[in-house]
């Protein structure tokens, strides 16, 4: 009867509402980044949008039904998920590469990126183990090794696709749901420093990562090569001033920035709605931070609240390096904006992201107001 009761409370409206509004404004930013680049190169100015917007119906009734079930049941899935993300994560490198890069697998006209879903089975599996392995996590093998040798497989196959922002966004994730979930701190900061050397080859592996980096030191000082994409961002984010030239007036997406519906959609933005829009979008981000951190404290138990931890850090996490990014505080790397960025790939797991955020809300102890 208890659990029926827990089943039965409201969702956090506060939590849902901040998603749906920032599904909207990425809608609508999508159809103005995208516009003009797809009448130009495609032939259809509403090819993207109108994919955005069948795949945000899409990633709504998803969140919706996971939304409505009890999380707690997803634990005796967590195995075929894992072993599933791992084989289509390994199929994507035998499909034909997209610039490149091998990370979507192509089915006649949908395309899927596998690396999205990796970054929830991997939330999911290390909520479980911590929580079966809680009082174990003072020793190096179960605290550390173990969990992060299992994530490690997902990395080491995204990895070959090769992305590095999404492994280091996995990591990243996965160090900090080791902390929450108690785990030594001296063996958290071991895995950090052994990861060091790992990053380090391989931004050094790949010449357009190093130029990336020399990039990032002095965007401006090969402006008509390596720089011009991060130089024409910057020039776009500070050209916004206070209010933004309105709705489709940017002029970045005037063919200065290839595919500006992607991963460097927040210039455009900033462009268009200026310092208050993007300040409005923040604090729509930052709300997600704060109601999914009061889910996780009030989960009824571990498993809710690694699972909620989880997931909200890998929304904030995303978005703190896809915007650094697209303003030059950090390097150039291939991660999308939640909500806002055109793929449905990611819209998809952004919103089942937030499904698992509201049903866990559905069964805090205390009220969430």
């Amino acid at each position: 009867m208890r659990a029926a009761a827990r089943r039965r409370a409201p969702f956090d409206y506060t939590l849902l509402g901040a998603a749906l509004t920032l599904l909207v404004l990425g809608v609508v930013m999508v159809y103005s980044a995208s516009t003009i680049w797809a009448e130009h190169n495609l032939g259809k100015p509403l090819y993207f949008f109108e994919r955005q917007v069948v795949w945000a119906a899409i990633s709504l009734a998803a969140m919706a039904w996971v939304a409505d079930r009890d999380y707690n049941d997803l634990r005796r899935w967590i195995g075929p998920a894992y072993g599933g993300t791992a084989l289509l994560l390994l199929a994507a490198l035998f499909f034909h590469p997209i610039a490149g890069v091998r990370r979507w697998i192509h089915l006649g006209p949908v395309g899927l990126q596998p690396a999205e879903f990796a970054k929830l089975t991997s939330v999911l599996f290390l909520a479980s183990y911590l929580d079966r392995h809680h009082s174990k996590l003072g020793s190096p093998v179960h605290g550390l090794l173990v969990p992060l040798g299992v994530v490690g497989v997902l990395l080491a196959l995204i990895g070959k696709e090769p992305d590095l922002g999404t492994p280091v966004l996995m990591f990243g994730v996965a160090v900090l749901m080791l902390f929450t979930a108690g785990a030594r701190v001296r063996w958290i900061f071991a895995a950090i420093a052994a990861s060091v050397p790992v990053v380090a080859y391989e931004l050094w592996k790949y010449p357009y990562r190093r130029a990336r980096m020399m990039t990032f030191l002095s965007p401006f000082q090969n402006i008509k090569g390596a720089g011009y994409q991060l130089a024409q961002a910057i020039l776009a984010v500070g050209s916004g001033g206070w209010f933004g030239k309105g709705f489709g007036a940017s002029q970045l997406k005037l063919m200065y920035l290839p595919t500006p519906h992607t991963d460097f959609i927040f210039p455009v933005v900033c462009e268009e709605l200026g310092l208050l829009g993007a300040l409005v979008i923040l604090g729509l981000f930052t709300t997600i931070l704060v109601r999914g951190v009061r889910i996780a404290r009030r989960a009824p138990n571990l498993f809710g609240t690694l699972l909620a931890a989880g997931i909200t850090f890998t929304i904030v996490l995303q978005t703190f390096f896809n915007i650094a990014m697209a303003i030059g505080l950090l390097p150039t790397k291939g991660i999308p904006l939640p909500f806002f960025s055109f793929g449905g790939s990611s819209l998809l797991s952004t919103l089942i992201g937030i499904g698992l955020l509201l049903a866990v809300s559905r069964q805090c102890r205390e009220p969430l107001a």
